[in-house]
């Protein structure tokens, strides 16, 4: 949660601070600010609001100078006001400071701090950074010793009015990107991609002074043994491109159009890879699949696919649950994390504890080089490139892929699932057509002044049940719930009247009867039954039609529930690409 971008080099860096920001908007969007030396001073802008409302109105690149930091932020500590927006400056306004994370013992520094004289002028626990530093006249000395008071997780960037920069970080995300003559911080690569594809990756626990950039200084500090790090620079393979709009009105809806390849991604792979992880998962005891939300579902979903395929029974857990479950783990088990972005704090979490068992660890993650990928013993690429949209949609279908191409590899039909995966890649293609869209779009219509729709799935699609209803829930704002279908009975039931929206998802596999029979029962009490399936149905009042993938159903089943997300977030004014109160990477606990 919340974007950092900063610049230090020769251009001026409000281009770049300002175009750094809008790519990391899905990161928080409460408010935004920049701070940047212009004439030995430290000028401030900031306010509450979207990006493009706060510049209109402050005028952002009016401001010159070609070193500064600026954020978009995602509400934690503090509410959202203009005056607890980033940047936040010291007392005497010549060390400004952006955050990601929370300061657990920010109260308590806090008031000693206030004891000493400071006067704060915000609600947020950033403000201590900056009063903190201002206490010791050396600056990179100063942000050392912040550093280790600080309490939680965090990543922070901190500039004084003479041009020095320090980036710290413990648990947040940060990445450095090394230009000509110049350094980029970010949250997420996306910020500065469009300027350079070489990067450094802060790990926990590193502190980092940036110096001329001229001459290209850098230090890496680890602020644990206190010694001076040589770090190894890399190249990201994502393009600019890949992180933008395109034709497409939205980035959800060029996201799910993009599932047109990046399925076909997924399955291409690095075979022998996969066999490598498939004998651990053969050889293992005691394993888990853990995730968090999205991510959670196609977890929930793998347990399916390694049980009926490859005969494996595997945990499943929502990674903020973990520390409850993970004391019989050994050497000998087996951790299966996924995340989109790799940074999921819970996740992350989770992966400590497993690690504190000597399990192993396997990252199925679209980032490379993100936390959880380099925290894991093996990282697995989902390949699905940018997800801009809060709201996930390639990334859980090649979440489903990959996982679906473990299960066969698991079961010693490699091959099997290969073809498989390929198959449904093209049927994908051939499905998200005009006539599918204008379907969506008619439904859409009908259901945008609901308040409840319910979701039935069993077996295979019942995590596509769970997945549908997050997707309704997340853009369009409507309430809407999954279930078991064998669960209807236990209580569901009692919520249906008539004309309440169901959808049922109806597979061509052994739950099709008993999915249908559960549709009737909630069509009797006047219930509305929407059904996605290969074949329609008299039960249907309306149909979605998907083809049948056979062991791949949830991967095409999901998509018609992401199309109906998106009009129904159109339909009810909302803005499908950044949804209320959430943020895409959830990077606190």
């Amino acid at each position: 949660m919340c974007g950092i971008i900063a610049y230090k080099g020769t251009r001026k860096a409000a281009d770049i601070l300002l175009d750094g920001l809008k790519r990391l908007e899905y990161r928080g969007y409460d408010s935004c600010g920049m701070a940047i030396i212009s004439n030995n001073r430290i000028e401030t802008k900031k306010d509450v609001g979207r990006i493009a409302e706060v510049d209109k109105k402050l005028n952002f690149l009016k401001m010159n100078g070609n070193i500064g930091v600026s954020h978009t932020r995602w509400s934690t500590t503090g509410s959202v006001t203009q005056i607890n927006s980033h940047p936040h400056l010291s007392c005497d306004r010549k060390i400004a400071v952006v955050h990601n994370g929370v300061i657990e013992n920010y109260t308590e520094l806090k008031k000693e701090l206030v004891k000493k004289g400071h006067k704060f002028t915000s609600e947020t626990d950033t403000e201590v950074i900056a009063h903190l530093i201002e206490e010791d006249s050396s600056f990179e000395r100063a942000c050392l010793k912040t550093f280790k008071k600080i309490q939680g997780r965090n990543a922070f960037v901190a500039m004084n009015d003479k041009g020095e920069m320090v980036v710290a970080k413990n648990g947040s995300p940060l990445v450095i990107g090394i230009g000509s003559n110049e350094y980029f911080v970010a949250s997420d690569a996306p910020a500065f991609i469009k300027h350079t594809r070489k990067i450094i990756f802060v790990e926990d626990g590193e502190l980092i002074s940036l110096g001329n950039a001229k001459d290209q200084e850098i230090r890496f500090i680890d602020t644990r043994y206190s010694k001076d790090l040589k770090k190894r620079i890399q190249e990201i393979e994502w393009n600019v491109e890949e992180a933008q709009k395109g034709k497409y009105p939205h980035f959800l809806i060029k996201e799910i159009m993009d599932q047109k390849k990046t399925i076909m991604a997924a399955a291409t792979q690095d075979y022998d890879k996969i066999e490598k992880i498939a004998d651990m998962i053969n050889e293992s005891f005691g394993s888990f699949l853990i995730a968090c939300g999205t991510a959670g579902h196609a977890a929930l979903a793998s347990s399916y696919f390694f049980s009926k395929i490859a005969n494996k029974h595997i945990n499943h857990m929502v990674a903020s649950e973990f520390q409850s479950h993970y004391h019989f783990l050994t050497d000998k088990s087996l951790v299966i994390a996924i995340s989109q972005s790799g940074e999921t704090a819970d996740v992350l979490e989770a992966v400590k504890k497993a690690k504190t068992k000597s399990a192993k660890i396997v990252g199925i993650v679209n980032v490379p080089g993100s936390s959880l990928a380099r925290q894991s013993n093996y990282a697995f690429m989902t390949n699905a490139g940018p997800e801009i949209a809060v709201c996930s949609t390639k990334a859980y279908t090649s979440q489903l892929s990959v996982a679906l191409l473990l299960a066969y590899a698991a079961a010693g039909k490699m091959d099997e699932g290969v073809a498989l995966l390929k198959q449904t890649a093209n049927l994908v293609d051939n499905m998200l057509n005009q006539d599918l869209q204008n379907k969506t779009k008619q439904l859409a219509k009908k259901l945008a002044d609901k308040d409840h729709i319910y979701v039935l799935g069993k077996g295979f699609n019942y995590p596509t049940s769970l997945e549908t209803a997050l997707k309704i829930k997340e853009v369009s704002y409507i309430h809407a719930e999954g279930f078991a279908s064998g669960e209807l009975k236990h209580g569901v039931i009692a919520l249906i009247e008539k004309d309440t929206p169901c959808i049922v998802i109806v597979a061509n596999d052994d739950t099709k009867q008993d999915v249908l029979t559960a549709a009737l029962e909630v069509k009797s009490r006047g219930g509305y039954i929407i059904g996605i399936s290969p074949e329609n149905n008299e039960i249907f009042d309306y149909w979605l039609k998907v083809p049948d993938a056979g062991n791949a159903s949830p991967i095409v089943n999901t998509i018609p529930s992401q199309l109906l997300a998106y009009y129904l977030s159109i339909e009810r004014g909302c803005d499908p690409d950044y949804c209320r109160n959430l943020a895409k990477a959830v990077t606190v606990l």
